[in-house]
């Protein structure tokens, strides 16, 4: 069984779908860590009873140290970025697979700045016939690592930021999904 650390900020969406999926995967979520104490998903994490922090730099005076360790101790293979929102460090990327779902299709769309209603903002003043969500590993630039899967939505004329959203988000739990069985083999 595949041990994996999930790394959240809001809700945590990504999380509740690796959290659905674990005895189809043949994972464990170990550990759930957000930099927000209101997050949804550290609400989530509790009710599931994993183990979960909330660690920043309110709370640590070296968070990102700090979330490494936990992360070694529980002796994860893979730590999953479900909507998080800090910059992840070399020490995570350079021990850990680090993988994020992103709500466009990289690489346009990626970057700082660029995540939830701003990406699909974008996407629709750009006028673009399609968009999609991308599973990526993670590497020291935003949205640059290599793609493991994507997945598209066609965008319609009378599409809205909000249904663009919900397209994308209902095509990202099987994009989640079948990205990690392609990583776990």
């Amino acid at each position: 069984m595949t041990k994996i650390a999930v790394l959240a900020s809001h809700n945590g969406s990504g999380f509740d779908t690796l959290y659905n999926n674990t005895k189809a995967l043949n994972i464990s979520i170990e550990i759930l860590i957000s930099n927000n104490q209101n997050s949804e998903a550290i609400k989530k994490a509790k009710e599931r009873s994993i183990e979960c922090y909330v660690i920043n730099s309110k709370t640590d005076e070296t968070p990102d140290k700090k979330i490494y360790e936990l992360i070694k101790k529980k002796d994860c293979s893979f730590v999953f970025l479900s909507g998080y929102m800090k910059k992840i460090s070399s020490d995570l990327t350079n021990n850990f697979k680090v993988i994020n779902s992103h709500p466009s299709l990289l690489p346009k769309y990626g970057g700082k700045g660029m995540y939830g209603k701003f990406v699909h903002e974008a996407v629709i003043q750009n006028n673009e016939k399609i968009s999609g969500c991308t599973l990526h590993y993670v590497n020291e630039v935003y949205d640059d690592g290599e793609i493991i899967l994507q997945n598209t939505v066609t965008i319609d004329k009378d599409e809205t930021v909000e249904s663009l959203e919900t397209k994308v988000k209902q095509q990202e739990s099987k994009t989640i999904v079948d990205g990690f069985k392609k990583c776990l083999k």
